[in-house]
Protein backbone atom coordinates (compact mmCIF):
# COMPACT_ATOMS: atom_id res chain seq x y z
CA UNK A 1 0.00 0.00 0.00
CA UNK A 2 1.74 3.35 -0.99
CA UNK A 3 1.93 5.74 1.32
CA UNK A 4 -1.00 8.14 1.89
CA UNK A 5 -1.33 11.73 2.41
CA UNK A 6 -3.67 13.83 5.09
CA UNK A 7 -4.36 16.93 2.94
CA UNK A 8 -6.60 20.05 5.16
CA UNK A 9 -8.64 22.17 2.69
CA UNK A 10 -9.02 25.70 3.11
CA UNK A 11 -11.91 27.06 0.67
CA UNK A 12 -11.15 31.23 0.80
CA UNK A 13 -13.70 34.06 0.17
CA UNK A 14 -13.28 37.42 0.57
CA UNK A 15 -9.79 36.59 2.25
CA UNK A 16 -11.82 34.51 4.86
CA UNK A 17 -11.80 30.26 5.06
CA UNK A 18 -15.26 29.53 4.61
CA UNK A 19 -17.33 25.89 4.62
CA UNK A 20 -20.63 24.97 3.60
CA UNK A 21 -22.77 21.97 2.18
CA UNK A 22 -22.98 20.05 -1.26
CA UNK A 23 -21.29 23.48 -2.37
CA UNK A 24 -24.30 25.59 -0.42
CA UNK A 25 -24.66 27.78 2.08
CA UNK A 26 -20.89 29.23 3.23
CA UNK A 27 -20.22 30.38 6.08
CA UNK A 28 -17.27 31.88 7.79
CA UNK A 29 -14.76 29.85 9.50
CA UNK A 30 -11.73 31.40 10.32
CA UNK A 31 -8.60 33.39 8.75
CA UNK A 32 -6.29 31.60 6.32
CA UNK A 33 -3.14 32.40 7.77
CA UNK A 34 -4.15 31.13 11.14
CA UNK A 35 -5.05 27.73 9.86
CA UNK A 36 -2.76 27.27 7.27
CA UNK A 37 -0.28 27.76 9.96
CA UNK A 38 -1.99 25.75 12.60
CA UNK A 39 -2.19 22.65 10.03
CA UNK A 40 1.80 23.13 8.73
CA UNK A 41 2.45 22.49 12.81
CA UNK A 42 -0.03 19.96 13.81
CA UNK A 43 1.32 17.09 10.85
CA UNK A 44 -0.87 17.78 7.74
CA UNK A 45 1.01 16.46 4.48
CA UNK A 46 -0.03 19.13 1.97
CA UNK A 47 -2.51 22.16 2.06
CA UNK A 48 -5.10 23.15 -0.90
CA UNK A 49 -6.13 26.68 -0.41
CA UNK A 50 -9.12 27.56 -2.79
CA UNK A 51 -10.19 31.17 -4.14
CA UNK A 52 -13.90 29.39 -4.18
CA UNK A 53 -15.72 32.47 -5.93
CA UNK A 54 -12.80 33.89 -8.22
CA UNK A 55 -14.13 32.03 -11.43
CA UNK A 56 -17.36 32.51 -10.99
CA UNK A 57 -16.76 36.19 -10.00
CA UNK A 58 -14.38 36.36 -13.65
CA UNK A 59 -11.48 37.67 -11.60
CA UNK A 60 -8.06 36.72 -10.50
CA UNK A 61 -7.47 34.78 -7.20
CA UNK A 62 -5.93 37.26 -4.58
CA UNK A 63 -2.22 36.54 -4.15
CA UNK A 64 -1.73 38.85 -1.45
CA UNK A 65 -3.29 36.53 1.53
CA UNK A 66 -1.73 33.69 -1.00
CA UNK A 67 1.47 35.04 -0.05
CA UNK A 68 0.85 35.97 3.33
CA UNK A 69 -0.70 32.05 4.11
CA UNK A 70 2.59 30.48 2.18
CA UNK A 71 5.19 32.40 3.66
CA UNK A 72 3.54 30.41 7.21
CA UNK A 73 3.55 27.27 5.33
CA UNK A 74 6.51 24.62 5.05
CA UNK A 75 4.45 21.54 3.63
CA UNK A 76 3.29 21.29 -0.21
CA UNK A 77 0.60 23.95 -0.98
CA UNK A 78 -1.62 23.97 -3.97
CA UNK A 79 -3.65 27.08 -5.15
CA UNK A 80 -6.90 27.24 -7.42
CA UNK A 81 -8.77 29.96 -8.00
CA UNK A 82 -9.59 31.75 -11.21
CA UNK A 83 -7.17 30.02 -13.15
CA UNK A 84 -7.24 30.80 -16.80
CA UNK A 85 -3.81 31.22 -18.10
CA UNK A 86 -0.14 29.91 -18.21
CA UNK A 87 0.27 33.72 -16.87
CA UNK A 88 -1.72 32.71 -13.56
CA UNK A 89 0.21 29.96 -13.05
CA UNK A 90 3.05 31.73 -13.00
CA UNK A 91 1.75 34.48 -10.57
CA UNK A 92 0.30 32.05 -8.06
CA UNK A 93 3.71 29.74 -7.75
CA UNK A 94 5.61 33.33 -7.84
CA UNK A 95 3.29 34.09 -4.79
CA UNK A 96 4.57 30.40 -2.47
CA UNK A 97 2.29 28.03 -4.47
CA UNK A 98 4.33 24.67 -4.98
CA UNK A 99 1.44 22.94 -7.63
CA UNK A 100 -1.69 25.23 -9.24
CA UNK A 101 -5.08 24.03 -9.53
CA UNK A 102 -7.09 24.67 -12.14
CA UNK A 103 -10.82 23.57 -13.18
CA UNK A 104 -13.11 25.98 -14.51
CA UNK A 105 -9.91 27.62 -16.76
CA UNK A 106 -9.54 24.03 -18.14
CA UNK A 107 -13.04 23.59 -19.02
CA UNK A 108 -13.11 26.82 -20.85
CA UNK A 109 -10.06 26.06 -22.88
CA UNK A 110 -8.73 22.75 -22.49
CA UNK A 111 -5.15 23.71 -24.07
CA UNK A 112 -4.76 25.43 -20.54
CA UNK A 113 -3.19 21.91 -18.99
CA UNK A 114 -1.11 20.69 -22.13
CA UNK A 115 0.52 24.67 -22.22
CA UNK A 116 0.91 24.93 -18.30
CA UNK A 117 2.31 20.91 -18.22
CA UNK A 118 5.10 22.09 -20.80
CA UNK A 119 6.23 25.42 -19.00
CA UNK A 120 5.75 23.99 -15.73
CA UNK A 121 5.96 20.20 -15.71
CA UNK A 122 3.21 17.90 -14.97
CA UNK A 123 4.04 17.64 -11.63
CA UNK A 124 2.71 21.61 -10.92
CA UNK A 125 -0.59 21.15 -12.70
CA UNK A 126 -3.41 19.80 -10.29
CA UNK A 127 -6.75 18.95 -12.31
CA UNK A 128 -9.53 19.71 -9.63
CA UNK A 129 -12.71 18.16 -10.84
CA UNK A 130 -16.41 19.06 -9.50
CA UNK A 131 -18.51 15.84 -9.94
CA UNK A 132 -21.90 15.29 -9.03
CA UNK A 133 -24.70 12.46 -10.59
CA UNK A 134 -26.58 13.53 -13.25
CA UNK A 135 -29.33 11.13 -14.76
CA UNK A 136 -27.35 8.07 -13.49
CA UNK A 137 -23.64 9.79 -14.81
CA UNK A 138 -20.80 11.34 -13.39
CA UNK A 139 -20.98 14.88 -14.85
CA UNK A 140 -18.35 17.93 -14.77
CA UNK A 141 -19.61 21.22 -12.71
CA UNK A 142 -17.68 24.11 -13.38
CA UNK A 143 -17.05 27.83 -11.46
CA UNK A 144 -17.72 25.95 -7.69
CA UNK A 145 -20.28 23.22 -8.63
CA UNK A 146 -22.70 26.22 -9.79
CA UNK A 147 -22.88 24.96 -13.71
CA UNK A 148 -23.32 21.74 -15.46
CA UNK A 149 -21.07 21.70 -18.01
CA UNK A 150 -22.07 18.58 -19.67
CA UNK A 151 -19.51 16.74 -19.87
CA UNK A 152 -18.99 13.09 -18.48
CA UNK A 153 -16.47 13.59 -16.36
CA UNK A 154 -14.47 10.13 -16.04
CA UNK A 155 -13.48 10.85 -19.83
CA UNK A 156 -12.83 14.57 -18.93
CA UNK A 157 -10.45 13.67 -16.38
CA UNK A 158 -8.69 11.05 -18.28
CA UNK A 159 -8.66 13.64 -20.83
CA UNK A 160 -6.82 16.15 -19.10
CA UNK A 161 -4.02 13.58 -17.45
CA UNK A 162 -3.12 12.48 -20.71
CA UNK A 163 -2.50 16.18 -21.99
CA UNK A 164 -0.38 16.54 -18.58
CA UNK A 165 -2.18 16.49 -15.55
CA UNK A 166 -0.06 15.81 -12.89
CA UNK A 167 -3.28 15.15 -10.18
CA UNK A 168 -6.23 14.61 -9.86
CA UNK A 169 -8.30 16.45 -6.89
CA UNK A 170 -11.97 14.59 -6.98
CA UNK A 171 -14.88 16.91 -5.36
CA UNK A 172 -17.89 15.17 -5.22
CA UNK A 173 -20.27 17.40 -5.23
CA UNK A 174 -23.28 14.75 -3.77
CA UNK A 175 -21.12 13.72 -0.42
CA UNK A 176 -19.49 17.72 -0.12
CA UNK A 177 -20.06 18.71 3.52
CA UNK A 178 -22.39 16.30 4.51
CA UNK A 179 -20.11 13.98 7.23
CA UNK A 180 -21.37 10.82 5.66
CA UNK A 181 -18.06 9.44 4.29
CA UNK A 182 -16.23 9.78 0.68
CA UNK A 183 -17.84 8.63 -2.47
CA UNK A 184 -16.08 5.38 -2.98
CA UNK A 185 -17.59 4.46 -5.95
CA UNK A 186 -16.98 7.83 -7.77
CA UNK A 187 -13.37 7.22 -6.26
CA UNK A 188 -12.68 3.75 -7.57
CA UNK A 189 -13.93 4.86 -10.97
CA UNK A 190 -11.20 7.54 -11.58
CA UNK A 191 -8.42 5.67 -9.91
CA UNK A 192 -9.16 2.70 -12.07
CA UNK A 193 -8.64 5.05 -15.42
CA UNK A 194 -5.93 7.52 -14.50
CA UNK A 195 -2.17 6.30 -13.17
CA UNK A 196 -1.76 9.81 -11.70
CA UNK A 197 -1.99 10.30 -7.89
CA UNK A 198 -5.62 10.80 -7.14
CA UNK A 199 -7.14 12.40 -3.99
CA UNK A 200 -10.35 12.19 -2.28
CA UNK A 201 -12.45 15.51 -1.25
CA UNK A 202 -15.95 15.56 0.06
CA UNK A 203 -17.58 13.71 2.69
CA UNK A 204 -14.95 12.86 5.51
CA UNK A 205 -17.41 13.06 8.47
CA UNK A 206 -14.91 10.97 10.97
CA UNK A 207 -11.59 9.04 11.47
CA UNK A 208 -13.30 5.72 10.42
CA UNK A 209 -14.17 7.16 6.91
CA UNK A 210 -11.08 7.70 5.69
CA UNK A 211 -9.91 4.26 6.83
CA UNK A 212 -12.76 3.00 5.13
CA UNK A 213 -11.36 5.51 1.95
CA UNK A 214 -8.17 3.83 2.02
CA UNK A 215 -9.36 0.32 2.37
CA UNK A 216 -12.31 0.70 -0.04
CA UNK A 217 -10.22 2.41 -2.46
CA UNK A 218 -6.07 1.66 -1.89
CA UNK A 219 -4.96 3.07 -4.87
CA UNK A 220 -5.98 6.69 -3.45
CA UNK A 221 -2.85 8.66 -2.71
CA UNK A 222 -4.34 11.07 -0.25
CA UNK A 223 -7.89 12.24 1.59
CA UNK A 224 -8.83 15.86 1.62
CA UNK A 225 -11.30 17.66 4.08
CA UNK A 226 -11.97 20.87 5.39
CA UNK A 227 -14.44 21.73 8.14
CA UNK A 228 -14.09 18.38 10.59
CA UNK A 229 -9.91 19.96 10.71
CA UNK A 230 -11.72 23.69 11.20
CA UNK A 231 -13.70 22.36 14.04
CA UNK A 232 -11.33 20.12 15.93
CA UNK A 233 -13.67 17.19 14.96
CA UNK A 234 -10.70 15.41 13.78
CA UNK A 235 -7.10 15.88 14.66
CA UNK A 236 -4.87 15.23 12.69
CA UNK A 237 -2.52 13.75 15.04
CA UNK A 238 -5.28 11.05 15.81
CA UNK A 239 -6.28 10.40 12.14
CA UNK A 240 -3.10 9.37 11.66
CA UNK A 241 -2.27 7.37 14.64
CA UNK A 242 -5.14 5.37 13.87
CA UNK A 243 -4.20 4.86 10.22
CA UNK A 244 -0.62 3.47 11.64
CA UNK A 245 -2.34 1.35 13.36
CA UNK A 246 -4.56 -0.41 11.04
CA UNK A 247 -1.63 -0.64 9.14
CA UNK A 248 -1.90 2.44 6.59
CA UNK A 249 1.20 4.13 5.72
CA UNK A 250 1.48 7.53 6.67
CA UNK A 251 3.59 10.46 6.27
CA UNK A 252 5.70 12.51 8.63
CA UNK A 253 6.38 11.53 12.16
CA UNK A 254 3.54 11.99 14.35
Amino acid sequence: MITKRIIPCLDVRDGRVVKGVNFQGLSDVASPVELADRYSREGADELVFYDITASAEGRKLFTEILRETASRVFIPLTVGGGINTPEDFDRVLKSGADKVSVNSGAIRDPSLVPRAAERYGSQCVVLSADVKRVDGEFRVFAKGGRVDTGMEAIGWIVRCVENGAGEIVVNSIDTDGVKKGFDIEMLRRVCEAVNVPVIASGGAGSIEDFITLFREVPDVDAGLAASVFHFGQIEIKDLKRRMAKEGIEVRRNL
